[in-house]
């Protein structure tokens, strides 16, 4: 039996087995669980020998996978960054630090989102259960939340005033849900998305 996170290997010993299987794998024994599914006999000189048989997992470290994926993207770069880690509850938060660090951000976030969906991917590749993963640098994701926020309410009283409906411009999931969740208890305007990813946008119509 084989997958691409686990595989059955035997040889004359358990050790000879594992290691036919962490090579098979391209993995190290760090990397890997290892369940004896036959420990093998020598039998009596020789007769009735029976090989030992494993199964190999890869076991899947996010935070170990997410470092290393982005210390290759800072190299490739030129970046130096100090990467820190948090994982609780399937929620992977990642915080990166260093000189220049500003260029990872982007446009918007729109760099430091397209970083985040790519190590989302990495972090998620295989059968492991799903863990969910946000990047972030020089705090920008609450910075920009403040400033949606703010946006929100500021276009609020606009719409109010002018009983006009304003269209926000094009953004993602994460940042619609901000102008949602922040318009929500208002009285007087109401918010819906329109539009086709990754232009879909947020909509403030008066009640």
């Amino acid at each position: 039996m084989s997958t691409t996170d686990s595989i059955e290997k035997t040889g004359r010993t358990v050790d000879e087995a594992v290691a036919e299987a962490l090579k098979a794998l391209k993995i190290g024994k760090e990397d890997a669980e290892i369940t004896v599914l036959e420990p093998g006999s020598k039998g009596i000189l020789g007769i009735g020998a029976k090989p030992a048989k494993v199964l190999v997992k890869i076991v899947v470290d996010p935070e170990k996978v997410a470092k290393n994926f982005l210390r290759q993207v800072a190299a490739a770069m030129g970046l130096s960054l100090t990467i820190t880690t948090t994982l609780s509850d399937k929620q992977l938060a990642i915080e990166m630090a260093g000189q220049n660090v500003g260029i990872l951000i982007g446009k918007r976030g729109q760099t430091l989102d397209s970083l985040q969906y790519l190590v989302n991917l990495v972090v998620n590749k295989g059968n492991a259960p799903y863990i969910g993963v946000t990047l972030d640098t020089e705090n920008y994701r609450q910075r920009r939340k403040e400033t949606l926020e703010a946006l929100a309410v500021n276009l609020a009283k606009k719409v109010k005033a002018t009983r006009k409906s304003v269209v926000l411009e094009p953004m993602n999931p994460y940042e619609r849900r901000i102008i949602h969740s922040t318009l929500q208890g208002n009285k007087f305007v109401t918010t819906y998305s329109e539009g086709d990813e990754p232009f879909r946008n947020v909509v403030i119509s008066p009640r």
